[in-house]
């Protein structure tokens, strides 16, 4: 989790995955990153999305992780919004998926910034809700939209739109506690008030004018019965986009999290011109993790600017220990880092210095080292039950201590390290045991 800045408000993003090609999701009505982070569905479908491209996700401005402002932003705004991310994560141009009410910004950042958008998706998206005789595909008519904007205070936070959102589940038994979810996600992605102001500047969003002026390879994906947004928007977009590739789904299913199969398969192929997924190279490697102990006491303690340069000081120490240890970054999250190494003494070098070093600038940090089989992804991610467990026994680590996993001891017998015995522990998440060791410098 990270923030962009776009002009003086502070835009929550988040990455997942490092495929070849940028997938800016634009998401519906209301997100907030970490809450959505929390089912299991969401979670997988964005993983699976990571699995050929770099996902990119943020919270609109006024909602979810972002700053709050008052009312509600029109597009235009949000759509510097989009550019902040993507400059943030160093993204010159992305794929951009809109979702639902996410749609009419995607279309307007294509049609507005064809330089930076290499292609469109559009899921279940919207052109416009009112219905009136002039658009008979709305969600509402005005009488409709005031009589259910009435009920917003009562009915705020409870999750009852459950099955009209994803009419699959209606007869799962874990349905009370995706409600239960839902309702969850509506109360930290917006107070009743602010999801007023958002809900009526969406019901008088139209964009039919703008797409004449979308010139963007495009994927149009709606499932035929939905429910919240009909299918009449998607077949009239698929008859005014120019060379637009219209897929129509059965069911009634307004977010595919659910049942993603053939909706992965379509965003697969538009992105890389293949529906089937890629096998990744299985390796043996050496993973390191670090993280900054105490890290959210040091920022708040420091201020933004200082911790801001105290963070740059930590990343060039860790990377110049890598670079002497030949070490891979694989990724940086805020203020740990992944790493992989192709033997296990080197890695258990890299973390002993990196600990060393970080201490000469006065902060700490815990680091855990595992080897195990790994997938190697395009973009230079991995994945697999080894980086898990490399997670876990980081997070088993004391301040300024290295841990290892017993594989890692036994496969660096004779190299000269001593060892302590921690014990055995249970890993989050990881089925079987492991037998800890500290290193002993």
């Amino acid at each position: 989790m990270a923030f962009a800045r776009s002009g003086d408000v502070h835009i929550a993003y988040r990455t997942v995955g490092g495929g070849p090609v940028d997938l800016v999701y634009v998401q519906g009505a209301y997100t907030h990153l970490d809450v959505e982070w929390e089912l299991p569905a969401f979670r997988r479908w964005c993983e699976r999305l990571g699995e050929f491209s770099r996902l990119i996700l943020f919270d609109k401005r006024g909602l979810g992780m972002s700053d709050r402002v008052p009312g509600a932003t029109p597009l235009d705004v949000r759509m510097d919004d989009i550019r902040a991310v993507m400059d943030a994560v160093g993204s010159e141009s992305a794929v951009v998926m809109g979702e639902s009410e996410g749609g009419p910004l995607a279309m307007l950042f294509a049609a507005a910034h064809p330089e930076r958008t290499r292609g469109l998706i559009l899921q279940g998206a919207e052109v416009r809700e009112r219905t009136d005789a002039d658009w008979p595909w709305g969600e509402a008519t005005e009488e409709e939209f005031e009589a259910y904007m009435t009920s917003i205070p009562d009915r705020w936070g409870k999750g009852g739109a459950t099955t009209v959102l994803v009419p699959s589940i209606a007869d799962d038994p874990g349905l009370p506690a995706i409600s239960a979810w839902l309702g969850k996600l509506q109360r930290n992605a917006a107070t009743p008030s602010t999801w007023d102001a958002f809900a009526r500047m969406a019901f008088d969003i139209d964009v039919r004018d703008v797409v004449p002026t979308i010139h963007v390879p495009t994927l149009i994906l709606h499932a035929v019965e939905d429910r919240i947004c009909q299918v009449g928007n998607a077949r009239w977009l698929a008859s005014h986009l120019e060379g637009a590739r219209y897929v129509e789904l059965p069911g009634a299913d307004h977010v595919p999290w659910f049942d993603p199969e053939e909706t992965l398969a379509e965003i697969r192929e538009f992105l890389t011109g293949s529906r089937e997924p890629q096998e990744p190279d299985r390796v043996l490697a050496t993973v390191l993790f670090t993280d900054i102990v105490g890290s959210t006491q040091l920022a708040t303690q420091l201020g933004d600017r200082r911790w801001r340069d105290l963070l740059e000081t930590h990343h060039e120490a860790v990377r110049s220990e890598l670079v002497r240890y030949r070490g891979r970054e694989v990724d940086t999250a805020g203020d740990g880092f992944l790493t992989v190494f192709d033997g296990p003494a080197r890695a258990i070098r890299a973390a002993t210095a990196i600990v060393a070093a970080v201490q000469a600038i006065g902060l700490e940090v815990r680091a855990g080292v595992h080897t195990g089989e790994i997938e190697q992804l395009p973009g230079g991610k991995i994945r697999g039950i080894s980086v898990h467990v490399g997670a876990r026994v980081m997070a088993a680590a004391g301040p300024s201590e290295v841990l290892v996993s017993s594989a890692v001891r036994d496969l660096v017998a004779g190299s000269g390290f001593k060892f302590v015995d921690r014990g055995v522990h249970t890993l989050k998440g990881v089925e079987e045991e492991r037998r800890l060791y500290a290193v002993s410098v």
